[in-house]
């Protein structure tokens, strides 16, 4: 199958950092970008790169609510949802707070469960009985268990792993409308990944706006690092 090429893009978190690299990239290629920050300057920042900005927080149940109407009649082909925090930087089992606890969680986890069944309303129709729309979920190999090597960040760790369930569940509800993936964006130079990472962001979002247009229907509800290599949960 043919790559497939975004048109219109809806980006969920893009403030700064990946999210902001994936509305350059795609406004760079031509595509109608639509993306969401929560704060004035980084709905400036989405403004200055020619995308449509929306004002939205993710962990705000009456924000996230009022996403539906402002897309209400869009047909987007291409969906990201970046938006996330990593909590406190803990190194063992150390009990998190509540008010981390809830502020990880409604961020990482319920944020996407939010939103989701709104953008599912906003999906471009399939083509030829084929799924023309793509949902990429920007999670963390920190949320692999098979993976996992390390106890540090368990918090953030836990949330990457809920929100992996998250994408697998979106993948099946929407078969047939929507190619479900989530991705690990790789070990990146922003603000939470920091100065010594491996790679920056534009070569992590080159790879999964690769990874997610060649992505085949037999692999949606995968989750794969951001060059398109699969993870194991």
């Amino acid at each position: 199958m043919t790559p497939a090429t975004a048109r219109n893009v809806l980006i969920i978190g893009a403030s700064r950092g990946l999210g902001l690299e994936f509305v350059r990239q795609y406004r760079a290629d031509g595509a109608r970008v639509t993306a969401t920050a929560r704060s004035d300057e980084g709905l400036a920042a989405i403004a200055a790169l020619g995308a449509k900005a929306l004002k939205l927080d993710v962990a705000d149940a009456a924000s996230a609510s009022g996403l539906a109407w402002q897309i209400d009649g869009e047909a987007f082909d291409t969906v990201l949802h970046v938006a996330g925090v990593y909590g406190p930087r803990t190194t063992g089992l150390e009990t998190p707070t509540a008010a981390d606890f809830d502020a990880v969680m409604h961020a990482n986890v319920l944020g996407v469960m939010r939103l989701l069944p709104q953008v599912a309303d906003a999906l471009a129709a399939p083509v030829g009985g084929h799924p023309a729309a793509r949902i990429g979920i920007v999670s963390s190999r920190m949320g692999s268990i098979a993976l996992r090597a390390s106890a540090s960040g368990w918090l953030y760790r836990a949330s990457k792993a809920a929100a992996n369930s998250v994408m697998k569940d979106a993948s099946l509800a929407l078969a047939g409308r929507a190619l479900c993936v989530a991705f690990h964006p790789g070990w990146v130079r922003t603000e939470m990944g920091g100065a010594g990472a491996d790679i920056d962001a534009a070569e992590s979002i080159a790879g999964m706006r690769r990874a997610l247009a060649a992505l085949e229907p037999s692999r949606t509800g995968s989750f794969l690092n951001y060059d398109g290599t699969p993870l194991a949960w």
